[in-house]
């Protein structure tokens, strides 16, 4: 059975979460109100909240764990294709925090895969909204000619990105998001994505299962590392991702096979 705990309570640590065989595998807490505080805990000790209107904050660390090695991101030929053509045109471009309230909404209305309904509870948006104004969560917007396409948002810590939902109004928008993180992330030295558990369609992008202990393990290395991260999204930081000029580069396109 899983700890209650109370607002002044400390979460515990992952590796007491519930078996494989239990009814609810993964669950490590019940309980405590949301706030920026408690989520810095919940993240740093590889916990995350995921839970339905009506319910109180659970408190999550699944065996295993699902992420995105950033060298292993591997976009199919034809979403390589859609890249390629959106770093060139004039009309499109990457915009981080620009619109968050909006993505994060949108992102509320959007299941996950193969589940019915949100999780991103009003008391959710709350506090990851006061949180991104504390500079921990972050949004990569996918903009095509001057309307807001798709998006994911996610929360940041030393050297780690924690990736949380997505969403997209136009086809593969989430995609070019997810593809403009990757680049981001490469570019700044980040080099694992939190995607807390298995999909099918992140799979497919690279992204691979690893023990709790691993993952833990790889947290204690990356989420105290020094040095400010600049949250801006230049068209050159596809080059990280790409080999194409951005638009307005002026030189000849070198396409990657």
């Amino acid at each position: 059975m899983a700890l209650w705990i109370e607002d002044d309570d400390p979460l515990p640590p992952g590796r007491s979460a519930l078996g494989p065989d239990a009814e609810a595998p993964g669950l490590v807490a019940v309980g405590g109100r949301l706030t920026p505080q408690r989520l810095e805990e919940a993240y740093r000790k590889g916990l995350f909240p995921w839970f339905s209107q009506g319910q109180p904050a659970l408190w999550w660390s699944p065996e295993p764990r699902m992420v995105l090695p950033v060298d292993a991101f591997a976009p199919s030929r034809s979403l390589r294709k859609t890249l390629r053509r959106f770093a060139r045109s004039s009309g499109c471009e990457i915009r981080i925090d620009h619109a968050f309230e909006r993505v994060i909404r949108a992102c509320a209305t959007t299941p996950r895969e193969g589940q019915d309904g949100t999780w991103i509870v009003p008391a959710m948006r709350d506090a990851y909204a006061q949180w991104h104004r504390q500079g921990r969560v972050h949004s990569f917007e996918t903009w095509i000619d001057g309307e807001l396409a798709g998006g994911l948002y996610g929360v940041s810590i030393g050297r780690m990105f924690f990736g949380e939902s997505m969403f997209a109004h136009r086809s593969d928008a989430s995609k070019i998001a997810l593809a403009a993180l990757v680049a981001w992330c490469r570019g700044h030295g980040v080099p694992l994505i939190d995607c807390q558990q298995h999909t099918p369609h992140l799979a497919s992008l690279g992204a691979r299962t690893i023990t709790r202990a691993a993952f833990e393990a790889h947290l204690a290395q990356v989420l105290d590392a020094e040095g400010e991260l600049d949250w801006t999204y230049d068209a050159a930081t596809w080059r990280h991702l790409l080999q194409v000029e951005p638009a307005g580069a002026g030189a000849a396109s070198r396409e990657d096979p």
